[in-house]
Order: C-alpha cells, then structure tokens, then sequence
C-alpha cells in the first residue's frame, strides 16, 4: 500500500510538471510581455551567480589538473595533460558542475522566495489586483534561468581552462601560447555544440523546477523550507538525467 501511495505521488507530481510546462509555453510566448522583469531576474541568476560559479571553476580546473598529473607521468604522457583536460572540462564536469551549482543556489533561492510569496497570499492579491502572477513571477525567471546557465557554463570553461594552466605550471613549466595551442587544437565544435545544448535544457529544467515547487508550496512556513529542499533536489536529478539523456544522444549522431 505505501508503495502504492508513493508511485501515486510521483506520477502526480509528474503531470503537475508537465501542466506546468504546458502553462509555460502558453504564457510566455503571448502578450504582454515582461522584458524588464526578464532582464532583472537575469542579473539575480547570472551577475549575482557568478562569483560562485568562477571560484568553483578555478578550484576545479587546478584541482583536476594536479590530481591528473602524476598517473600521466606514470604512462609518460605527461605533455597530454593540456589535451585531457581541455576535453574533460568542456565536454562534461563544467557544464554539470555548474548546473549542480545553479540548482542549488538559483532552485533553492525560487522555491524559497515563491514558496514565501505564496504562503503570505502576495500571489492571491496579485491575482485578485488582475495582474497575471504567472507571466510576471514564472515565465520570467524559468526564461532567465534558461538563456543564462550557458553564458555562466562558458565563463566557467575559461576560468577553469585558466586553473588548469596554473596547476599544469604547479609541477613543471609550459608557456601561455604553448598551453593554448594545445587546449585549442583539443578541442572541436563536436565538443563544444553538445555541451552548450544541453546547458540550455540545464536551465530551463532548474528555472521549471524551482518555480512550480515554490508556487504550489502550501503548509504555510514549514512548506517554504520544504520547497526550497525539494526544489534542489528535483533539479540536481534532473541535472543527471537530461545529461545522460544528451550523452545518448550525441552518441547516436557521433557526436563523442
């Protein structure tokens, strides 16, 4: 009976995604149109996000290439590590950690803030006042979340691309040009395309996450805490599974 009641709860709160959804697409691509709340809630998830995201990147990029080094050293192939990391970075760990780091800070910060406005009935009086809480509150932020996360996952390729040419100079001495040249020559367009694809779906998974656990928060401040957990987690899953789902993908077309 209890797994009963919880395969329910899922299939219920997949269909309330996917009316989401649904709302969503038929809300922001219809009059009238919230451009300054849109560039607003994109400086909150992609300026204010941003310091974060480049100390992550930093730390990631230096930390992968020191840890790389000494079982490339083991195979002689040392001078491979600017390759190896170019790859490792762009391909996959950048985009994703960014995403994990977006989920927690830009889902949690939605849930909790909608959640708050919720409880608090600001979405009831906005809608008894005859504005439209949904094409102000949602179809704002999710658009944000989406057209930002692949600015922020690109800046993260460069800093952390950076790390790794300090920690690379760390052990042993490559020059800048050189360093370069060896990321760039790494590097190609079936690299890059996939992964900048899929940030897109990273942010619009996010944005769609935290704003429906926040907007149908209930249970009054308890619910508000509630939301904003559920909302990181919901997101960081969905994080792991659309980029499973994009790896398949580029497989099938030859894209690895």
């Amino acid at each position: 009976m209890k797994n009963w009641i919880n395969v329910k709860e899922f299939l219920e709160e997949v269909g309330g995604i996917s009316s989401f959804i649904g709302r969503f697409f038929r809300e922001g691509f219809t009059p009238r149109y919230e451009f300054a709340e849109l560039i607003r809630q994109c400086y909150w998830v992609g300026y204010k996000s941003l310091p974060l995201v480049g100390i992550t990147a930093f730390i990631m990029g230096l930390v992968l290439t020191i840890q790389s080094r000494p079982t490339l050293v083991k195979f002689g192939a040392e001078s491979m590590l600017p390759l190896m990391v170019a790859v490792s970075l762009v391909r996959e760990i950048s985009p994703v950690i960014t995403a994990l780091i977006c989920a927690g800070k830009i889902g949690s910060g939605m849930g909790a803030e909608l959640g708050s406005m919720r409880v608090t009935e600001q979405i009831d009086a906005m809608e008894v006042s005859g504005t439209n809480p949904f094409k102000y509150l949602i179809v704002t932020r999710v658009l944000a979340t989406t057209l930002m996360l692949p600015i922020l996952a690109n800046l993260s390729n460069a800093i952390s691309l950076y790390g790794g040419y300090l920690g690379v100079n760390i052990r042993g001495h490559i020059s800048w040009h050189l360093y370069w040249t060896q990321v760039f020559d790494a590097l190609s367009y079936s690299d890059l395309v996939p992964a900048v694809i899929k940030t897109f779906f990273f942010g619009f998974a996010i944005g769609v996450v935290g704003c429906f656990k926040g907007y149908y928060s209930s249970k009054g401040t308890e619910g508000v805490g509630r939301s904003a957990n559920s909302a990181v987690v919901v997101a960081s899953l969905m994080v792991f599974i659309i980029d499973l789902i994009a790896v398949q993908i580029a497989d099938l077309l030859g894209l690895t």
